[in-house]
């Protein structure tokens, strides 16, 4: 075995044709608060001094590194041991950090400075370290990262596939996760499936399934391994493997096949609900849910990945990200009757014994920057879990990039010393939406929702889909600040009405209702809120019927986005389906909204089924108001409307 120490700054695995890595300065820049004037015009960013706007744009209650720049997240667990949860990321690619947290709202770094906790250098990663996933109690008993080791680079979609270049290792942490000791031993998954052109091979999820064990007729318990690519000419796909069930360890494994496979640069339904699967797959998780949280006996999701392209003719490097969820159906292939055959039923190319099949997919966050989700499961037992009485439960992280994958021309990385955070953590479960109006709104096929019942009636009938929610011990903590409240009001014309009271800061969670009559959707209403709002400077964030979309007006956002090429300045949107609800009279849902401004990053939610991450960079200083915004014709009531400040500090221990 070989111990890699830590060692300081990777960037993100979808853009692997090269690996750049962020300008790095050790400890933060010195530099004198009055250097800079906030309520003066911007300068060109990049000409700035190296570190100078280390503060002005930096989160408080986001997980991201002490300084660089952060990635994926990957590698979560729970420590069987201490009970802490451990976060893990990408960092400035050289190998993985991270941290632990006992509540989901403060965190440690796990090393000092942010080090790392695995390095690339070793006999099978001597390029890069990629994601992976942890088993809790692996070899020896000791937290066990699977992962992704990188011999040769440029690896991408849109170009012909080293074989070799991506395989599959083991590290054992023998420190409490400080550190995890490669194997010294070949990698465990040397080599992708033979006599198959992949378009990639890699982030092994480790997880177990009942549902699995029973379909591919496994010992009970046994580890399955997803890992995430695709396929020339064919389409992205999600490789299946297994313990070996006579050996019964995690250093041997058989594949099973490619078990779930999509057609290239296709969609789920006409695309609306759920993006498109295109030409790879990333970062796929596999997971069990029921409507409280996770359960092994529960229905089998996935989130996942997708690099797509503009075109589904000329593969284009300046990629489509989509962040995805999945749902679906195992199949064995064992039970096929005698009246079929395995070639006659789908994602069986491999003759494996078992499908995944979705059964219906959706968007897990709508954020042009937000992908590479990692999830893990957090026990009732882990502390966090403890101490808010929360059981079973799959926490999600999303990665927020800060350069749009590097794609971003003049972005002020050297100014800032940091790029990227990840996204508040958020609970997935399984989301009822019930006495929903029997219509063609509820019926539409290829959508992120299926009907529970479909037999209809007086209180009319219930949608199952993705439930998605900030976890609860952190929303409990961003709404603990001082509070800031709106009366009641209904508006009937278009116009911008300021808060009686706004935020002194650029750090809050504001939290509203919105209800509309059932005129609206034939309306050009738009309505919601403007915030970090001045003269100057305001992010829109408002739903229209017209095309059932909550959308961030970033247009006016930064006044630095006039100056400097890299701060980016294009609207974001999302689908939402608002139903007809019976109940008496037939009415529209109404908009239960969730804004939560932590300075340049924005998280909007909804109705406990829709999220969307962006940045919004505002420059002036007294750009902190909060406005009420409708536009078009149509009455919308806002109510309960709430602001609580100041958030909270996600890393107190950090100077």
């Amino acid at each position: 075995m070989q111990l890699f120490t830590p060692h300081p700054p990777r960037k993100h695995l979808t853009m692997k044709l090269s690996s750049t890595a962020v300008p790095l300065i050790t400890s933060q820049v010195a530099y004198a608060a009055s250097a800079i004037d906030y309520n003066a015009a911007p300068p060109n960013l990049s000409t700035l001094a190296s570190g100078a706007l280390f503060d002005i744009w930096r989160p408080r209650a986001h997980v991201l590194p002490p300084h660089g720049q952060i990635g994926d997240p990957c590698a979560h667990y729970t420590d069987p041991e201490t009970g802490l949860f451990h976060v893990g990321w990408l960092y400035n690619g050289t190998g993985m950090s991270g941290a632990t947290t006992d509540d989901l709202v403060k965190y440690r770094d796990i090393n000092p400075n942010g080090s790392q906790t695995i390095i690339p250098g070793g006999k099978n990663d001597p390029v890069a370290v990629f994601d992976g996933s942890v088993i809790e109690k692996g070899i020896d008993g000791k937290p066990t990262l699977f992962y992704t080791s990188v011999s040769s680079l440029p690896i991408h979609w849109s170009i012909p596939y080293h074989r070799g270049a991506e395989s599959q290792s083991l590290a054992v942490s023998l420190n409490g996760g400080h550190n995890f000791t490669k194997l010294d031993r070949p990698p465990v998954i040397p080599l992708p499936p033979s006599n198959l052109s992949v378009t990639a091979f890699r982030d092994p999820y480790a997880f177990q399934s009942p549902e699995l064990d029973t379909a591919a007729k496994s010992a009970s318990g046994t580890w399955y391994a997803v890992i995430s690519g695709g396929i020339h000419g064919k389409g992205p796909c999600q490789f299946l493997y297994r313990q070996n069930q006579k050996a019964m360890n995690l250093e041997k494994w058989e594949y099973l096949g490619e078990w779930w496979q999509e057609k290239t640069n296709t969609t789920w339904g006409n695309g609306d609900w759920a993006g498109g699967w295109g030409f790879n797959f990333e970062v796929g998780n596999v997971f069990s849910l029921n409507e409280e949280g996770y359960s092994s006996e529960g229905e089998m999701f996935f989130t996942v990945g997708g690099e797509g392209s503009g075109t589904p003719i000329v593969p284009q490097l300046s990629t489509i990200h989509d962040m995805l969820w999945v749902a679906g159906k195992v199949s064995s292939h064992r039970n096929v009757s005698s009246h079929g055959s395995l070639s006659n039923h789908r994602n069986v190319s491999n003759h494996g014994p078992v499908t995944f099949t979705p059964s219906m997919a959706g968007v897990l966050d709508w954020g042009a920057s937000g992908y590479a989700a990692a999830g893990k499961i957090l026990p009732a037992t882990s502390k966090a879990s403890t101490r808010s009485g929360a059981p079973d439960r799959f926490i999600s992280f999303v990665w927020l990039t800060g350069d749009l994958y590097g794609q971003v021309q003049g972005f002020p990385t050297s100014q800032l010393n940091w790029v990227g955070s990840l996204l508040l953590p958020r609970e997935l479960h399984i989301q009822t939406i019930s006495n929903v109006a029997d219509n063609e709104l509820s019926r539409e096929p290829g959508a992120s929702w299926r009907v529970e019942r479909s037999q209809s009636s007086a209180s009319g009938i219930a949608l199952k889909t993705m439930g998605i929610d900030i976890a609860r011990e952190t929303r409990e903590a961003l709404l603990s600040g001082p509070k800031i409240t709106e009366p009641k009001r209904t508006s009937t014309a278009a116009g911008v009405v300021p808060f009686h009271v706004s935020p002194a800061t650029k750090h809050y969670i504001l939290t509203a209702q919105l209800s509309f009559p059932r005129s609206a959707r034939h309306s050009d209403i738009q309505a919601g809120f403007q915030v970090l709002s001045s003269d100057l400077e305001s992010t829109t964030v408002y739903y229209q019927f017209s095309n059932e979309s909550i959308v961030v007006d970033r247009s006016r956002t930064s006044a630095a986005a006039k100056t400097t090429n890299g701060i980016l300045s294009a609207n974001e949107s999302g689908r939402l389906r608002l139903f007809d609800l019976q109940g008496g009279a037939e009415e529209v849902e109404t908009l239960d909204l969730t804004i939560v401004v932590d300075n340049s990053v924005l998280e909007v939610y909804a109705n406990g089924r829709f999220a969307l991450g962006t940045w919004t960079r505002s420059w002036y200083q007294n750009s902190t108001g909060i406005n009420f915004f409708h536009e078009g014709a149509g009455e919308v009531t806002f109510n309960n409307v709430s602001v609580s400040e100041g958030l909270f500090e996600a890393w107190p221990e950090r100077a």
